[in-house]
């Protein structure tokens, strides 16, 4: 048996430099105010500090598959890459350029020692007026020639209140419900799709239960007849844990959700309840609720901390798969 370790982290405004040549005009001029003072040195550090947590999970193994969202570019995400120095892995990157105003986009790293990237992608970008956030899905095939599809998602966030926000965040989960449903009918209704991200809700919203169609039910999802994901996330409310925390509030925005192909009793693959975790290292949280200890940026003094890390946690969990 096989096993797969998975984790999805939100990198915090990873931009590259701010004279990057690859960067859009359009979205230069945007980032002119944001990214001042955003230097090589300071993206240097970032990365460094990102990747020796990185570093750190699966028992110093590092992920084979890693979900990211507030990167910029390819570019950037390949510097990340580089820093990592992970004995055994051979990173490669699938991402999308979108259009978001500020330039953040969803990326999958993953090991190419132990899956092969499909080709096949596909993305949507919510619109608020114009694009923002997004869902992006790429297919893997592992070595024993099982499928298996990801969906890297980051919802619109709760700027503006979270109620008056929320709509958008119910239009993103009845896309990603959609999508689902077309999957099961290109590939089939046991097709093992992992649902991560950062859905800024958290699992009992409205955006998740009603409109992704998520539940804490198993076996809702596995005899139901709707394209049902399984939230994997929920045993942790009862640790008082949290992968964000706003004003003392701890939230779980950052989730995975699986569909029935892995749970099904005679599946390619299963997965493992009891390995869903909250990564947290030394040094990377603080206080009494283990808040992040955010990065930030030189142009907001308030919340810039060349020590800190990102304002989210990452997360993880395994799924095994049957074959040698």
């Amino acid at each position: 048996m096989k096993t797969h370790y998975i984790s999805w982290w939100n990198l915090e405004n990873l931009f590259d430099t701010y004279d990057s040549k690859s960067r859009p005009e359009w979205l230069a001029k945007e980032l002119s105010r944001e990214l001042k003072g955003w230097t090589n040195e300071v993206l240097e550090k970032k990365l460094e500090n990102l990747s020796s947590v990185i570093k750190q999970i699966n028992s110093n193994k590092g992920p084979d598959i890693l979900g990211i969202c507030e990167v910029e570019s390819e570019i950037v995400i390949w510097k990340l890459i580089n820093k990592l120095n992970i004995p055994n892995r051979n990173y490669g990157v699938v991402h999308f350029d979108t259009n978001d105003k500020r330039g953040i986009d969803i990326a999958f790293i993953y090991d190419k020692h132990k899956y092969t990237f499909d080709g096949k992608m596909f993305h949507y970008e919510v619109l608020k007026r114009s694009s923002t956030r997004d869902i992006f899905q790429a297919g893997f095939i592992t070595r024993n020639e099982n499928r298996l599809i990801l969906i890297g998602n980051h919802w619109p966030s709760r700027s503006g209140s979270q109620y008056k926000s929320e709509p958008y965040r119910m239009m993103a989960g009845e896309t990603l419900s959609y999508w689902l449903e077309k999957i099961m009918e290109i590939h089939g209704k046991k097709t093992p799709v992992i649902v991560m991200g950062d859905f800024n809700d958290e699992p009992f919203n409205r955006s998740l239960r009603e409109y992704a169609l998520s539940s804490n039910n198993r076996k809702k999802v596995v005899y139901g007849k709707n394209p049902y994901l399984y939230n994997l996330m929920w045993k942790l409310y009862g640790e008082k844990k949290a992968t964000y925390v706003f004003n003392s509030n701890l939230q779980i925005i950052d989730q995975f959700l699986v569909t029935k192909g892995l749970l099904l009793s005679g599946s390619k693959f299963s997965c493992d309840e009891s390995s869903v975790r909250i990564e947290i290292f030394q040094g990377l949280v603080k206080g009494r609720y283990n808040t992040p200890i955010r990065f930030g940026r030189p142009s907001k003094k308030s919340s810039f901390n060349l020590n800190g890390f990102s304002d989210h946690l990452p997360i993880s969990f395994i799924i095994n798969e049957i074959g040698n």
